[in-house]
């Protein structure tokens, strides 16, 4: 069964990206994606913005995010983007996935730029939809591409990981794992009785998500990444191989 919805009427669910995989060899975040739920709906609100992090990015990471250091060049430094950050999560419950490796993140980049404050401290609550889908589905690979392929949502476009479009996805995951009937309102017409009972399901009532679409920074940042593929890799760049076999 679908666990609880959450009792918090604003959620947000958050994503980074990093240079590396510890805060222990002094990692930075390079990226921040988040999007706003509010009764259980996508509101179209998010939260995006790269960052400056004046270290190199490990190859590994490079890998999974093809964010480069080139790119973020002109970027903000985090301490230049955290009073909009802290605004858009306060009064939020924050959803992450595996939300102990991003909020060491983030705790750190406070820390650096003696902002004062916790992720702990700076929300209502932060809930890691990790942990819920091991409740949910103990024993089973819970990925946010494993999730999406049990519960039937299309992850097509998570051919690299990106902070804002990994937020979208596991909005919809969570929404998912936590939807269950409380989630839709029914609407009883009492007039009738037993076997006339007529229930009426209001569709408004369903989690709304919205298109963002990327934008031409993003594009062409993504772009960059497949050329250099295409040049570094003895086998070339599969995915243009694909759209080119698509054509």
């Amino acid at each position: 069964m679908p666990l609880e919805p959450s009792r918090h009427l604003r959620q947000v669910v958050l994503d980074t990206e990093t240079t590396g995989l510890e805060v222990s060899q002094k990692h930075r975040i390079i990226e921040i994606g988040a999007v706003e739920i509010v009764n259980r709906r996508l509101t179209g609100r998010h939260y995006h913005v790269y960052i400056q992090p004046d270290r190199a990015i490990d190859a590994g990471a490079l890998e999974v995010h093809g964010i480069t250091e080139d790119f973020l060049t002109d970027k903000p430094r985090f301490g230049e983007i955290v009073d909009g950050f802290l605004d858009f999560v306060e009064g939020a419950e924050v959803v992450i996935h595996n939300a102990a490796f991003d909020v060491a993140f983030l705790d750190y980049e406070f820390r650096l730029c003696a902002a004062n404050t916790r992720m702990d401290i700076s929300c209502i609550e932060v809930t890691d939809s990790l942990e819920l889908a091991r409740r949910q589905y103990p024993g089973q690979r819970n990925s946010l591409d494993a999730l999406c392929k049990r519960l039937g949502i299309d992850n097509s476009r998570r051919t690299l990981h990106g902070a804002l479009l990994d937020s979208e996805i596991l909005a919809e995951v969570y929404l998912a794992m936590t939807g269950g009937q409380s989630a839709i309102e029914f609407e009883l017409d009492t007039a009738s009785a037993g076997a006339d009972t007529v229930i009426k399901i209001d569709p408004a009532s369903y989690p709304q998500t919205p298109v963002l679409k990327a934008s031409e920074e993003e594009l062409a940042a993504h772009q960059r990444w497949l050329e250099k593929l295409q040049n570094d890799s003895s086998d070339g760049c599969i995915w243009q191989q694909l759209e080119a076999a698509s054509r």
